[in-house]
């Protein structure tokens, strides 16, 4: 699979990069450590708790999408890591873990995501399951290196051969000893992570912000054991992966510059960056759609709205989502959308990405 580094593949949307790195870190997960070539290096600085979408050859032959989350912390100098666990029947991982060796290159979609906190500076509560612990260990890094967070991780798996990045986390609790806490909980020996036991264990943290990736049943236990303590909804982070199609590595067609408020169109004024920009909005063409044939580089990934990577808050006018597997009810009461769904229903429609 070795070829020599090259320039950005299918429509500059993906990149191509060198694994310099295989590593086995439980008997059926690899982390994969990846190096991007200098002209494309500036495309992957990314924010903790983000992710990669790798593209992979399917067995029909077509490219096939995975997200896999980054394990390494953009604040520690260390290269990109992604890390993947085999799953049972899953084609992706498995092919990952079977055939990706050190020299082999991956396409890839920058980093997306929105499972990142505001702040490394406040306390975190930290909760991964498996493979879950992946982008969790990201931020948790990132609040030991370059924030002044308190992090207590609780960490769920089968049974202690299960535990990805035994020894780094055990580092980790060792260089910060007054401001890290793991919990390791076994379910060889402790039994499911139900609600009410989970509670007991998360009373002391319940006030802090909560990031949560792992298993649904567990996600979901968490989030009942936080509820009952009190924590409000908005201070609990799920991540949320969702199958992707291969279209998400193509480059969006052009939008042609019809429609006005006139006929049935719509004007968005969008801060992005600390940058206003005005642009056509076409009825029936997504927001992002229309940004990007406006030359605004507005961010995203899976254009499927399954990633979360290209919500933004619409702050006057409305709009509807054709589709939508991220944004719960308490995002959409806030205003937030997904561009690339987002089709509008006024004249006039103010987003803003801040």
């Amino acid at each position: 699979m070795s070829e020599p580094m090259s320039e950005p593949t299918s429509g500059a949307r993906t990149h191509r990069l060198r694994i310099t790195e295989v590593i086995a870190e439980t008997a059926d997960a690899r982390s994969l450590v990846l190096q991007a070539p200098p002209e494309s290096a500036d495309r992957f600085t990314y924010r903790p708790g983000q992710f990669l979408t790798l593209k992979l050859p399917g067995a029909d032959g077509g490219p096939v999408a995975r997200c896999y989350s980054l394990a390494s912390s953009p604040h520690a100098g260390e290269p990109l890591k992604v890390t993947v666990k085999r799953v049972a029947g899953g084609y992706g991982s498995t092919w990952v873990c079977d055939h990706l060796a050190a020299g082999d290159e991956v396409e890839v979609l920058p980093p997306a995501g929105t499972f990142t906190p505001d702040s490394l500076d406040r306390d975190l509560l930290l909760v991964a399951g498996g493979s879950g612990i992946t982008p969790v260990l990201s931020i948790a890094k990132s609040a030991l290196v370059a924030g002044r967070a308190r992090v207590m991780l609780l960490y769920a798996n089968r049974d202690e051969g299960s535990v990805i990045f035994r020894g780094e986390l055990r580092k980790l609790t060792e260089d910060h000893p007054d401001r890290l806490l793991v919990v390791h909980w076994l379910e060889a020996l402790q039994g499911l992570p139900a609600a009410d036991r989970l509670a007991a264990v998360l009373a002391p943290y319940a006030d802090r912000q909560a990031y949560v990736c792992g298993p649904e049943p567990l996600m979901n236990a968490v989030e009942q054991a936080l509820r009952t303590l009190g924590a409000p909804d908005e201070r609990v982070h799920r991540e949320r992966f969702f199958s992707l199609g291969a279209g998400v590595f193509a480059p969006p067609a052009p939008v042609a510059a019809e429609g006005t408020p006139a006929d049935g169109g719509s004007t968005a004024l969008v801060e992005l960056d600390g940058v206003s920009h005005t642009v056509l909005w076409p009825s029936g063409t997504p927001l992002l759609d229309a940004l990007l044939a406006a030359g605004v580089q507005a961010p995203y990934s899976c254009r499927e709205g399954a990633c979360a990577a290209c919500t933004c808050r619409v702050t006057a006018g409305e709009v509807k989502m054709a589709r939508n597997e991220v944004l719960d009810g308490r995002d959409l009461a806030e205003g937030y959308v997904l561009a690339c769904q987002a089709l509008p229903l006024t004249d006039r429609v103010d987003i803003t990405y801040s």
